[in-house]
């Protein structure tokens, strides 16, 4: 009954932390959420831990003496040292395909017998695994994770005998493939390396046809390859301030600028409906109806970094759709306006705030709408 209740409820942790990997990949999270970034790619690691075995040594012992013999009284060692090797393809922060190779070392047990003599046992346990891993980030540089997987193992059986028990058959293995469950905790300790601790359930077919389980409990190091690549804040380019004529009468020199309008002023939270009333888009669109007005706009929307990459790139999209739509309102053809949504693409500031309050108000200036290849003209004041 424990050994059934222990493996229910680590399948059930373990698909909870996939199933919610999936939550956190797809859900439409706002762009001011917290988000666990991995760079796509390839990596090695290996483990080591305590393994240890759930085998009903009595069975075994009863299969292997022969008839007339009774196990008087049993003694194991069902603890051993625990390894693994694994290479992996991270596919995005929140799922990865893992394989390796296991040795979940040596169990021991020795039975006592009517009529006299003792039984000798030693079980090898070994071999391959496939797992889907899934990771829920819980900040930064830490994360969960479950895996499911499949094994391909091989246990070896040897047996020797003392007193009346002679074996015949010193030995037996068996070679199948099973299912494999665990869950654990990841820590980036830099760009490259991520410490692991995990517990893992392999459910194996021993020598006699009967199907037992071993947990391994380990530590273990992730060497990533590659290079994280890092965007650099985009220059802020000021624009010339053309100087007014020494003509008489003097004009006023116009004075021109890009816009860049701020989402905060345009939108509401997470929303792409625009505010109203909105009268620096009510100025561009009057700009643009101009005879000198260029024929072809481009709005570009973005975000800042919070968040997941595709829900940041749709909503930047629908927020510069949302302007196009204003602008198209007040009487400019909608055939010249494009639009483009670049998620956190080119931030104009980096920040490295820890509390989320702070971090949300110090990314404000990335979430933004650009409208490009335009001028509004604005009469500068003699002073």
């Amino acid at each position: 009954m424990k050994l059934t209740k222990l493996s229910s409820m680590l399948g059930v942790a373990a698909i909870t932390t996939c199933a919610s990997a999936i939550v956190f990949a797809n859900d439409n999270y706002g762009s001011d959420n917290y988000s666990y970034d991995y760079d796509a790619g390839w990596y090695l690691g290996g483990n080591i831990g305590q393994s240890r075995s759930h085998i009903n040594n009595g069975r075994i012992a009863d299969s292997v003496l022969e008839d007339g013999f009774v196990v008087r009284s049993l003694t194991d060692d069902d603890r051993d040292t625990g390894y693994k090797l694994f290479g992996g393809y991270q596919f995005n922060k929140n799922f990865a395909l893992e394989g390796g190779y296991f040795n979940l070392g040596e169990f021991t047990f020795s039975a006592d017998t009517i009529p006299a003599g003792t039984l000798d046992a030693k079980i090898k346990l070994r071999g391959y695994n496939l797992d889907l891993v899934g990771f829920l980030p819980l900040n930064e540089k830490l994360s969960a994770f479950g895996r499911l997987g499949v094994t391909y193992a091989e246990t070896k059986d040897s047996f020797s005998g003392t007193g009346l028990v002679i074996v015949n058959d010193d030995s037996n293995s068996a070679r199948n493939t099973n299912p494999k469950i665990g869950l654990g905790l990841q820590y980036a300790l830099n760009e490259h390396v991520d410490m692991r601790f995990e517990a893992e359930r392999y459910h194996l077919d021993n020598s006699f046809g009967d199907k037992d389980n071993i947990d391994l409990i380990s530590v273990g190091v992730v060497y990533r390859f590659g290079e994280k690549t890092h965007t650099a804040p985009a220059p802020k380019i000021v624009e010339p301030v053309r100087q007014p004529v020494a003509v008489e009468p003097p004009p006023p020199a116009p004075k021109f600028k890009k816009y860049t309008l701020s989402a905060t002023e345009l939108f509401a939270f997470n929303s792409d409906k625009v505010n109203t009333p909105q009268p620096k888009l009510v100025e561009i669109s009057n700009a643009l109806k101009e005879s000198d007005a260029p024929k072809h706009i481009v709005i570009v929307g973005y975000s800042d970094r919070l968040g997941s990459d595709e829900y940041n790139k749709k909503l930047s999209e629908r927020r510069a759709i949302a302007v196009k739509n204003y602008i198209v309102s007040n009487g400019v053809d909608a055939d010249r306006l494009k639009v483009e949504g670049k998620g956190e693409a080119d931030p104009v500031v980096t920040c490295t705030d820890k509390k989320k309050a702070d971090l949300i108000e110090c990314l404000k200036p990335n979430r933004r709408v650009e409208i490009d290849q335009i001028t509004v003209k604005v009469p500068v004041e003699n002073k």
